[in-house]
């Protein structure tokens, strides 16, 4: 893969001092299919998972490392967000002004914490945690499913692009059942959309009939 990067979804991540994460998701532009940031979660969920340009992203094989110590990558862009969800007033405060979850009882009578109303804890904002990614750009994860023209043959487990101009080259993926499965390279002209799952134009069978890769260890170049 002297041209290419491949970046497998839940790879670990390091950064200049250490490891920081492992690589949830990657963003990419779907008019130029180029990859623009990597979505690196810190390591046991602690803290916000961080949009990486990819000029931080040094090319590796079986591990993606940052150009950034952990200190700087905690001062990138969250690749998350929390937005409340509108719903009545409560406790003097209007929609979208408090965050509250639901209370079980506690052996308190039917109260929640405090003594508040369970009915009223169901009425009051809830949150939500969207993508936070730059607009007009979408994010490709493990597991998103690979339509072929005639059905799903499969899901993603990451991307390969080509260094020079970051445009991808090839989408990873596991095809097959539980007792068939193998992984291919699809080639990026079989794909005719990246958002919203993977769309292809090519059918089940000629996705079949691509030669196996092994994802975790990508030594050798991607079928073309």
């Amino acid at each position: 893969m002297a041209e290419t990067t491949q970046f497998t979804i839940g790879t670990a991540a390091s950064c200049t001092d250490g490891v920081c994460g492992e690589l949830s998701r990657v963003v990419v532009d779907p008019i130029t299919r180029t990859v623009t940031h990597l979505v690196i979660e810190p390591t046991r969920g602690l803290g916000l998972g961080r949009l990486v340009p990819l000029d931080l992203v040094e090319a590796t094989s079986g591990e993606v490392r940052l150009r950034c110590s952990a200190a700087e990558f905690e001062q990138l862009d969250p690749a998350d967000e929390t937005r409340f969800l509108t719903g009545g007033n409560y406790l003097g405060y209007g929609p979208g002004e408090a965050l509250s979850w639901p209370y079980y009882g506690m052996g308190m009578g039917g109260l929640g914490m405090g003594g508040l109303d369970l009915g009223m804890a169901a009425e009051s904002p809830q949150t939500v945690i969207v993508d936070a990614i730059p607009q007009g750009e979408v994010d490709v994860r493990r597991g998103d499913q690979v339509e072929a023209t005639d059905g799903g043959i499969g899901r993603v487990q990451g991307l390969v692009i080509d260094r020079r101009d970051r445009r991808v080259t090839h989408v990873l993926l596991q095809e097959g059942h539980l007792w068939g499965r193998k992984e291919v390279a699809i080639p990026i002209g079989a794909v005719s959309r990246v958002d919203d799952g993977i769309r292809l134009n090519i059918t089940k069978q000629q996705v079949q009939d691509l030669p196996a890769v092994d994802i975790d260890h990508p030594d050798g170049e991607p079928p073309r």
